[in-house]
């Protein structure tokens, strides 16, 4: 096959279709990415893998390798911003399977695509704490992981023992909780070219009383605080040392900020709202607008926290 530029209609619903023979899962063609990503933002991805179990995945890959086509990973499409172009080649979304989990005693054992909302619910079910954090992320364990997704000064990283990974290659490997580094919104499997199969974390027996008056205390800040009503990915910005994002951005006068579609949330500046028919470029513009008065104004260079990928419309 040709490289993904030279790729037209006809490339795409064939090697769509040659796809298909070979997994469970669900395969699209130009897939709008504006329908599987929190912001609501983002242009048509060329193929779409929804898998349905790691088998899809392994497939998927080493059909990609041999047809030449660059391959993408999203999760749940939160904390990712795709631009309006869309994404070339194949497009894994883990998020629309993968999703079975076990306990035995003081562990969890969960595939990559499970939501981290619903692992936060099956520990309080089974009175194991340390995810009542997790309990308003829209994130899958997988990306979870792979950002070190934390709230209220706890994160993901912590609890977990054991991961097992694919890469494009399609080779699994596990790692044990020694060979990982995680730190603040980062993990060691970043830039790696990996898709997070399963984790084992390691829990805390606790009172499920405890567990789920812990829950409801941080839902009620996060519904205090964040605009939970209007599509968002989330923090926009990384905290820099010593300071916090949002009121960086509250400072430098940019609540309310509007570019497009898109504006800086009245609620919590360091949320960019899709306040209806938004762009890729609308965010991204506004993003790099925060950046720059904050720069101006304060000395300090604000990290996206969300990853922008694809090709500018």
């Amino acid at each position: 096959m040709l490289g993904t530029k030279g790729l037209n209609w006809m490339d795409r619903q064939t090697l769509a279709q040659d796809l298909e023979r070979k997994i469970d899962g669900r395969v699209l063609v130009e897939a709008p990415l504006r329908h599987f990503t929190t912001w609501r933002v983002g242009g048509p991805a060329d193929i779409m893998v929804i898998p349905h179990s790691a088998g899809d995945i392994k497939a998927a890959l080493l059909f990609a390798r041999e047809n030449r086509l660059p391959v993408t990973v999203i999760g749940n499409g939160s904390n990712l911003l795709v631009l309006d172009g869309g994404i070339r080649g194949l497009v894994i979304k883990p998020g629309g399977g993968l999703k079975s989990v076990s306990l035995q005693e003081e562990t969890i054992t969960a595939e990559g695509g499970v939501m981290l909302s619903a692992l936060a619910r099956t520990a309080l079910k089974a009175s194991l704490s340390g995810l009542e954090f997790a309990g308003g992320i829209p994130a899958t364990l997988g990306g979870g992981i792979m950002m070190n997704a934390g709230a209220f000064g706890q994160d993901i990283g912590s609890l977990i023992q054991q991961v097992e990974t694919i890469d494009a290659q399609g080779k699994e490997q596990k790692w044990l909780k020694e060979q990982i580094a995680f730190s603040y919104r980062s993990s060691s499997f970043q830039g790696q070219d990996l898709i997070i199969l399963k984790a084992v974390l390691r829990m805390t027996p606790a009172a499920r009383e405890d567990i789920a008056a812990r829950m409801e205390r941080n839902n009620k800040v996060r519904n205090k605080i964040q605009p939970l009503g209007s599509p968002t990915a989330g923090s926009v910005f990384r905290n820099p040392a010593g300071h916090y994002a949002g009121k960086l951005i509250e400072e430098a006068g940019l609540k309310g900020r509007r570019i497009g579609g898109a504006a800086v949330s009245p609620k919590h500046a360091n949320f960019i709202i899709n306040c209806g028919g938004a762009t890729g470029r609308d965010i991204l513009e506004l993003i790099k607008t925060i950046q720059n008065r904050v720069f101006e104004e304060k000395g300090i260079k604000l990290v996206p926290e969300v990853l922008v990928m694809g090709e500018d419309g």
